[in-house]
């Protein structure tokens, strides 16, 4: 085929005239394209795949007639029983009145048309046909992918498409930058998963499927920059070829130190121990794995630590945390020899005189155990009424001495019960600090309040502060 000339703009319905009986009916296929496409997102489709294979199913048995594969299609009973017969993996295969519908959507979009004896495609069916199972096809390879190779293969789906139309003379869409764009993501998720892979005994044949793919890439980006180079729009690309060329040489080099990292990791375990240890050698590696810019194919403690659990033995993937520690250097025989010598030579320096440590004096002191202990009750009493407000109930005692326990809550603060909560804490604090004395009464008084004791009992007492004289 010929390719693209170097003056030749590429054919795209961005450029075209809106007016051109060419762009229009380019519109009208995607219309139908959309017509069709609006059967296959409907809310009962949505929720059933399976209603949406079985749709195309039946395309692709038109398709195929179509292009002489298999015999003619003559109605829809026919369509009916050679989709039973060729799909058998179909526990419930369409209904006639369902193949029905679907023809009937198929030709009011003008994807085929209905003869005496025969369905026949029209020319846009065929195309939008192969568009629409191409379209499937590759969503599916897509997702057979894991994250990154799903990144790397439309980045190469992307290269195709771009070999398949840009250089035709028909435009791909951007191509050249979707890949780009894609190869940055594949990058970035291997950036974020490198040590995810280096954790991953099973690891090596993945990686190296990503390099492999890397390098490909790199190959087609720069075929497909060098098509570009002769074109008017070469100066629209350029900022593209930059950050192309930056891209993939930054993948292909990240995939190829992390397959080194993996590598040198499984040289190591297969390696035999030795009994000799050469300090200067551990030294070495140590500077490297913590300068990993200068050396990106050494191993980084992170990366060691993530390649220890890959539990190939009893214990080595265990929950926990690695806790890096830092081991004092060999002495060397130099430094013995001046540290005997130190100590052998050493004088210490006095730059004043000495003066001698006055023993402090200690005086026996006696007190008498009564005192002691008011003075702890007293401790104890200040503690309690810095936490307990006492005051109105002390003074209430000393202005009407002797009262009933319940005139005695209510008058000093109200009739209310939260009130009558923080009295009782106060009665009940100066009653433990031994600050009044309570005497049981047969009668009491009844005084109007918004709460009632659950016990009348409990309220069967007089209160008047302590004297000297109760002891």
């Amino acid at each position: 085929m010929d390719e693209m000339g170097v003056n030749e703009q590429a054919i795209s319905i961005f450029t075209s005239d809106y007016e051109s009986a060419e762009f229009i009916k380019s519109m009208k296929d995607l219309a139908s394209l959309s017509g069709v496409l609006k059967e296959l997102s409907t809310e009962t489709k949505y929720e059933s795949p399976k209603e949406i294979i079985r749709f195309i199913n039946v395309i692709q048995l038109i398709h195929e007639a179509s292009l002489g594969i298999r015999e003619t299609i003559e109605n829809e009973e026919m369509l009916y029983y050679r989709y039973r017969s060729t799909y058998l993996q179909d526990d419930e295969p369409p209904e006639l009145q369902t193949i029905q519908r679907m023809v009937t959507i198929l030709e009011r979009n003008n994807w085929i048309i209905k003869q005496l004896r025969q369905i026949k495609l029209r020319d846009r069916g065929k195309r939008l046909m192969s568009s629409l199972i191409r379209m499937g096809n590759d969503a599916l390879a897509y997702y057979m992918k894991d994250d990154i190779e799903r990144s790397l293969f439309q980045a190469r789906r992307d290269a195709e498409i771009s070999s398949a139309y840009d250089d035709r003379g028909i435009s791909g869409g951007n191509q050249i930058a979707s890949m780009i764009y894609n190869v940055e993501e594949a990058v970035k998720q291997l950036e974020d998963r490198q040590l995810e892979l280096l954790a991953d005994r099973h690891a090596y044949p993945h990686l190296a499927k990503i390099h492999e793919l890397m390098t490909a890439l790199e190959q087609e980006l720069k075929d497909r920059l060098e098509k570009f180079q002769t074109l008017e729009e070469s100066t629209v690309m350029s900022s593209l070829m930059t950050r192309g060329t930056a891209t993939i040489s930054k993948g292909t080099n990240l995939s190829l130190h992390v397959l080194k990292k993996y590598i040198r990791f499984s040289d190591l375990q297969m390696t035999p121990h030795i009994d000799q240890v050469s300090p200067e050698k551990i030294r070495q590696i140590i500077i490297e794995m913590y300068a990993s810019e200068e050396n990106p194919d050494t191993p980084t403690p992170h990366d060691i630590f993530s390649f220890m659990e890959q539990d190939k033995y009893e214990g080595e993937a265990m929950d926990g945390i690695w806790m890096p520690v830092k081991f004092a250097s060999p002495i060397g025989t130099v430094d013995i020899e001046e540290a005997v010598e130190y100590l052998e030579t050493y004088e210490p320096k006095i730059e004043r005189d000495i003066t001698p440590i006055v023993e402090p004096l200690y005086e026996k002191t006696e007190m008498d155990e009564r005192s002691l202990e008011d003075a702890m009750q007293d401790a104890s009493w200040q503690m309690t009424k810095s936490l307990i407000e006492t005051e109105k109930i002390e003074n209430y005692l000393d202005e009407h001495g002797e009262t009933e326990l319940e005139e005695l809550i209510v008058q000093s603060s109200s009739t209310q019960w939260h009130d009558a909560i923080l009295s009782l804490l106060a009665v009940s604090a100066l009653t433990s600090n031994k600050k009044i004395k309570q005497r049981e009464v047969k009668n009491n008084k009844n005084i109007e309040k918004e709460w009632t004791w659950i016990d009348d009992g409990d309220k069967r007492f007089t209160v008047r502060k302590h004297t000297h004289d109760d002891e």
